[in-house]
């Protein structure tokens, strides 16, 4: 064979592998709204820069007449590319080569950019579109993706791990996302679960549909499985994209620096006047993030689940950091279940990959009643109190206004090893507010009043003496819990300068195998 004709027959394999599952295929995935494997790197990653790796493997399967069958690529797009400039590895299921099922072949492959990703310290972004196990191999595919899942559990906290649901993601494979940093699914085409309703309605009885028991806002709202949901694919894709310009590329680096022409010290007015004088009025904390990060952009994580806990990504004089912040404006800012679990999450993410932590404390304290107590709240607040203690990453706290509790410590309280804790003139810094603490301290007292009116004085005299003696900030500062109490339209100056004093903190924790984090 001449040199040339090698060179076409390169080329001619380039373009079948280019192909997937052939025209037809590609034809029904654009018809039900969904892109291609190619496309969604394509789209993901910066102009030209995709490498490609083993797009001529193909299956070894002969079980039930499989090797008549064969496709180059075998299902699964890998290599790597940049995002920003910035290195990151990737793998695309193609569902129209055997529905993207999982098979031997297909698993190596993406087994190989996971290894590579760890090798040079790379993120890894898994594009998930595929009907599951390939059925025809059996035990090898479910080698596959226990393989898999051994490389999710060694990259964690070592790359970030991106996962994002483009189609269906059932059965086992729902696992490997399971084990990633963060899962961004669609609106539309995109569903997660570990069996459909054909047979959940053999097993339980129940009737539910696709959406219902498995769409993207199932998963953002109810579960708590989805950390983001685009509209579109495009969308989605271009949240991976924004995502990773607020991370570092492996656990060694710090995150990229995003100039600014925000000032630093830029002083805020509206800080002044937005908590209201009753302490009881809700209020938005979205607005105070908006009015002390970098041009008053926040990339919210988990937006649609447990809405009383705000955590999410931004830049404070170009420094990435993550916030935390109570929300007075859902269930009063308490901490419940999954505000726990949810902060617990994102706090061991940022201390991972060395994000500075910055938190807004404005909360009456845990959810009480029986079903949080059989929901484990003991188990789950323990989990957000562990995460801000073992952290070693910056820590800076602002108390806006309550602060009461066994939640108080949770939200990063200087004995859990806070750097730098700031709090409002506002703040009310005690196990509880006046109406409890003077039920329980005077409640023998009161009751001996006959007069109701007298009881009633009484009462709004003990409440009024117990906040000026505990619902203030100074009580604390005495103490040293506090470093400052601060003017609230200082609060992005003073946070921001925090940040860069604490740039080169370096803190251990005794050496161990690893934690034992109540799960």
């Amino acid at each position: 064979m001449a040199f040339e004709e090698k060179i076409k027959e390169l080329l001619d394999k380039r373009s079948e592998a280019k192909m997937g599952g052939g025209q037809k295929r590609i034809d029904k995935q654009h018809e039900q709204g969904k892109l291609t494997a190619r496309e969604r790197i394509a789209m993901l990653l910066d102009e030209g820069s995709f490498e490609e790796f083993d797009m001529f493997v193909t299956h070894r399967c002969t079980n039930f007449d499989m090797q008549k069958q064969s496709f180059l690529g075998d299902g699964v797009v890998t290599g790597c590319g940049t995002i920003d400039g910035r290195l990151v590895y990737v793998f695309a299921q193609d569902f129209t080569v055997f529905a993207g099922s999982l098979s031997e072949t297909m698993s190596l492959k993406i087994c190989k950019i996971m290894d590579q990703a760890m090798k040079v310290g790379a993120p890894v972004i898994g594009l998930n579109d595929s009907g599951g196990a390939r059925i025809q191999e059996g035990c090898n595919s479910l080698a596959g993706y226990a393989e898999i899942f051994e490389r999710n559990i060694l990259a964690s906290g070592v790359v970030p791990q991106i996962s994002a649901i483009f189609g269906p993601c059932a059965g086992g494979a729902v696992y490997s996302p399971a084990l990633t940093d963060f899962i961004l699914m669609t609106k539309e085409n995109s569903y997660m679960f570990l069996t459909g309703p054909k047979v959940v309605k053999t097993v339980t009885g129940e009737d539910v549909t696709v959406d219902k028991l498995g769409g993207a806002m199932v998963h953002a709202s109810k579960s708590g499985v989805a950390h983001f949901v685009g509209e579109t694919e495009e969308s989605t894709i271009e949240m991976i994209r924004q995502l990773v310009s607020f991370i570092p590329s492996n656990n060694f680096e710090e995150a990229p620096l995003c100039p600014t022409d925000d000032p630093y010290d830029r002083l805020e007015d509206s800080l002044n006047h937005i908590i209201p004088e009753n302490p009881n009025t809700p209020y938005d904390v979205k607005e105070i993030i908006a009015a002390i990060v970098d041009d008053g952009q926040f990339m919210e994580v988990h937006e649609k689940f447990a809405q009383n806990l705000v955590v999410g990504f931004a830049h404070m004089g170009g420094m990435s950091v993550g916030i935390v912040a109570n929300q007075p404006k859902a269930m009063a800012g308490v901490l419940d279940c999954n505000a726990s679990r949810k902060g617990a999450r994102f706090v061991r993410f940022c201390d991972a990959f060395n994000i500075p932590l910055v938190t807004l404390v404005d909360v009456p304290g845990f959810l009480c009643g029986t079903q949080q107590e059989y929901g484990g709240i003991i188990t789950n607040g323990a989990k957000l109190l562990y995460a801000y203690g073992e952290a070693t990453v910056p820590k800076v706290t602002v108390t806006l206004r309550k602060s009461y509790g066994g939640a108080h410590i949770v939200m990063s309280c200087k004995q859990l090893r806070g750097d730098v804790n700031y709090a409002w003139p506002s703040a009310n810094i005690a196990v509880m507010g006046a109406s409890g603490a003077v039920e329980i301290l005077y409640s023998k007292e009161l009751n001996a009043i006959g007069d109701a009116t007298q009881r009633s004085e009484e009462r709004d005299a003990k409440m009024r003496e117990y906040d000026e003696l505990f619902c203030n900030p100074y009580q604390a500062a005495s103490y040293g819990y506090i470093e400052d109490v601060i003017e609230p339209r200082n609060t992005r100056f003073r946070i921001a300068r925090a940040l860069v004093q604490l740039e080169n903190k370096k803190q251990d924790i005794p050496a161990k195998k690893h934690d034992n984090l109540p799960l």
